[in-house]
């Protein structure tokens, strides 16, 4: 068995700024509330490796993993997929952009499968993805609307 999920939202601002902010990943930290630090390792083209740090969990441990993300600004998409794998068999997951009159609409798609010694099963990783998107894709709402109302609400250079 493997596991699923779809998650989205839509964004009250521009897609430029909802793309912009989502892929600027060196700023992951400030932007996604699970993330300590995001080290880039390589970079060629529009394909970025890079080690990702989670902030301990509630027993203390530090999740950390490399993954490989290539973004393609042209059809809204970004694809990536864990290097190191972890308790996962693998992890692919695909981000899509699409402009609507609401705004930007931001849809995740995770595709995975738990290793046999992993300490939980797919199903308990299906419920800890679901949960987990809904809460940082509100948190990235409200972060990237905020910047959209600033600079909506900036007063024009004299």
């Amino acid at each position: 068995m493997a596991g699923h999920t779809e998650n989205s939202i839509t964004i009250d601002a521009p897609l430029d700024l909802v793309w912009d902010m989502t892929n600027d990943i060196e700023n992951w930290p400030q932007l996604f509330s699970e993330y300590a630090s995001l080290e880039v390792l390589s970079r060629d083209g529009d394909t970025t490796k890079f080690r990702l740090t989670m902030h301990p969990d509630e027993n203390g441990k530090v999740w950390s993993w490399v993954s490989e993300r290539t973004v393609d600004r042209v059809r809204r998409t970004v694809r990536a997929r864990r290097v190191e794998t972890g308790p996962f068999d693998h992890m692919n997951i695909r981000w899509e952009y699409e402009e609507t009159p609401e705004g930007t609409h931001m849809h995740w798609v995770q595709d995975f499968a738990m290793k046999p010694e992993a300490p939980v099963d797919d199903a308990w990783m299906t419920d800890n993805i679901n949960r987990n998107s809904r809460v940082q894709m509100e948190l990235i709402r409200d972060r990237i609307e905020k910047v959209a109302r600033d600079r909506q609400n900036a007063p024009l250079p004299g």
